[in-house]
């Protein structure tokens, strides 16, 4: 790995580091949720940053993988910062775990594999997405649709 500003592989990485983070981060903006684009760009940017300085420091004696276990305990406060508690209900727990999945992804970044970060990324989306839906159809159903006492349709 290369921190060298004027190699490509940098400027790659930092690429897809921040096309992962919009691609997050844009469908939490659109929900108007804490963490937007610039915020989820800047974590999968700086987790990529980092777990690439730590492939460097590397010297035989040293662990890179402890960066990697460091931004993953220090992410953990980025994300409890998101999450409020009201009235005996605790809000904001699925954007502290994007945030978690964020630095995950820059992590991915960081170690060179692009296109299971970009696949990870919109698996996140998908994700989000995709439970939202199901949840949605989930109450409407515990509703009824004959909750109002009309079952005439009935056969």
């Amino acid at each position: 790995m290369d921190i060298n500003i004027l190699h490509p592989s940098f400027w790659l990485a930092i690429g897809t580091a921040a096309f992962c983070g919009a691609i997050v981060g844009l469908e939490r903006q659109m929900r108007g949720k804490p963490a937007g684009i610039r915020t989820s760009m800047l974590i999968c940017l700086g987790t990529t940053v980092f777990v690439r300085l730590g492939g460097l420091v590397s010297t035989g004696a040293g662990d890179p993988t402890r960066v990697i276990a460091q931004v993953t305990t220090g992410v953990g406060f980025i994300g409890a910062g998101v999450m409020l508690a009201r009235e005996g209900l605790v809000r904001g727990v699925t954007s502290a775990a994007v945030i978690w999945m964020l630095a995950a992804i820059g992590c991915v970044v960081g170690m060179g594999h692009y296109s299971a970060a970009v696949a990870l990324a919109f698996l996140t989306v998908a994700l989000l997405t995709g439970v939202e839906l199901l949840e949605r159809g989930l109450l409407s159903l515990r509703g009824g649709d004959y909750s109002n006492g009309d079952k005439t349709d009935e056969r």
